[in-house]
């Protein structure tokens, strides 16, 4: 299933918070991404939707199987480009930020061949 870049953006952010979080809420999202409350709510309720995610009746949001394969995609896109673009001698603010853009954009045969020479490249992180 073909998602949106935005629903990619708030599936990896949620992977993300959950990282760092015990769990994460709306309000999370609101302050990491800085949008309004009320567009990360319609948004919330899309993936719910979508079953990209449950909520609890506590307001804690987690990612379901299918969330979750896509939140790893991408954030594992965006660390393979982030890395790529510093080797290359980006920036790091650049670079994090240009691949936020490229990584809902390039081919998955793009993306295999860059993570390849990436990874035989550099140490894994």
């Amino acid at each position: 299933m073909k998602t949106t870049e935005s629903v990619e953006n708030y599936l990896e952010t949620i992977l993300i918070l959950s990282h760092t979080k015990p769990s994460v809420r709306s309000i999370d999202i609101v302050e990491e991404l800085g949008f309004k409350k009320s567009s990360v709510s319609v948004a919330m309720k899309h993936l719910r939707e979508s079953e990209y995610i449950t909520v609890s009746k506590e307001g804690f949001i987690t990612l379901t199987a299918a969330g979750k394969k896509i939140a790893e995609m991408i954030f594992e896109k965006h660390r393979i480009i982030s890395r790529f673009l510093i080797l290359l001698g980006v920036d790091e603010k650049i670079a994090t930020e240009d691949a936020c853009r490229i990584e809902h954009v390039i081919s998955e045969e793009s993306f295999n061949a860059l993570k390849k020479h990436i990874l035989s490249q550099t140490p894994s992180k």
